[in-house]
């Protein structure tokens, strides 16, 4: 229901900004009167909003169009945003793409890299340290009296990837396994509902979950129990429709690709929301190829199509 909500709310607001026109139109040569960017809103939108604004600025003049940048409570919303063709370029996870790439047509065009790679990242599951659970044997043992809690549905490192590691040991939550399944909406919520307290046992990016929450100051690193991390898990990606001007595409993410070095006093500050050390980051060009690990492991996974 939420997500439903959520998504009817995104389309409300994009119909409403365009006025009488869509404002997603598209011209015969595939140029947009507005080209319109849709990204997860995290757990910090105002702090993003801020950050972002300088950045449209630049696209704004750099495209020579107007550029708006809508932000969703959830992947799901952002996935819905495609369906509907309400929106040209949009920044989702490797695992909400994989969802979105089934049945719309979109192409991956930038990831962040990390000292000129590819960046990677993590999944982690973790405890309060008052639960006393300390291991994962411990957690099987105790499952059935555990809530579980994961960041959002269409989350990589939040969802996919600890749902399908706790499946092969045999804690498929699907076959009530666990007291309590539920989703908190995103990875910092994740975090401070088991730091709290309200569950047991939580499920986030190490990076963008628990370390931002430590950043922040909002958990302290005693207080959470790691019991389990993930191998690396590739980048997320930012897509654009294939009904976009390829000519106008390629100009979009050499500007993408160029930011850091060009612009670093537009680019740091967004990066310095996600990443404690933002200089060793930029933005690299990426391939459809690279999520195919990501494809596996969801493919492996019964009834999990979290959107239509």
């Amino acid at each position: 229901m939420k997500n439903l909500i959520g998504s009817l709310m995104l389309l409300c607001m994009l119909l409403v900004s365009g006025g009488c026109r869509d404002s997603a139109d598209l011209d015969a040569n595939g140029i947009p009167h507005k080209l319109i960017v849709t990204l997860y809103g995290s757990d910090d939108p105002g702090a993003l909003k801020g950050a972002i604004k300088p950045f449209q600025q630049y696209l704004e003049k750099k495209l020579g169009m107007p550029i708006e940048f809508i932000y969703t409570t959830d992947y799901t919303s952002v996935i819905e945003a495609l369906r509907a063709k309400k929106t040209h370029i949009a920044y989702l996870s490797p695992f909400s793409y994989v969802l979105a790439s089934q049945k719309h047509d979109i192409t991956p065009i930038i990831t962040t890299g990390e000292d000129g790679k590819q960046s990677m990242y993590h999944s982690t599951i973790f405890t309060n340290i008052h639960t006393g659970i300390n291991s994962i044997a411990e957690l099987k043992k105790r499952s059935k009296n555990i809530t579980l809690c994961f960041a959002d549905p269409a989350s990589t490192s939040g969802h996919l990837i600890p749902r399908a590691y706790l499946t092969t040991i045999g804690l498929n939550p699907d076959q009530s396994v666990f007291k309590e399944t539920i989703f908190a909406g995103n990875h910092v919520a994740s975090v401070l509902a088991a730091a709290s307290g309200k569950v047991d046992v939580g499920c986030a990016a190490t990076e963008y979950g628990l370390e931002i929450a430590e950043r922040k100051g909002l958990v302290k690193a005693d207080q959470i129990k790691v019991l389990w991390q993930s191998k690396p898990i590739v980048g997320s990606p930012i897509v654009a429709r294939n009904d976009l001007n390829k000519e106008l595409v390629k100009k979009i993410q050499n500007l993408y690709v160029n930011l850091a070095k060009d612009e670093p006093g537009i680019f740091l500050p967004y990066m310095k929301l996600l990443h404690a050390q933002p200089e060793r980051y930029s933005y690299m060009t990426v391939q459809d190829s690279m999520y195919n690990g990501i494809r596996a492991i969801a493919s492996g996974i019964k009834d999990l199509n979290v959107v239509k």
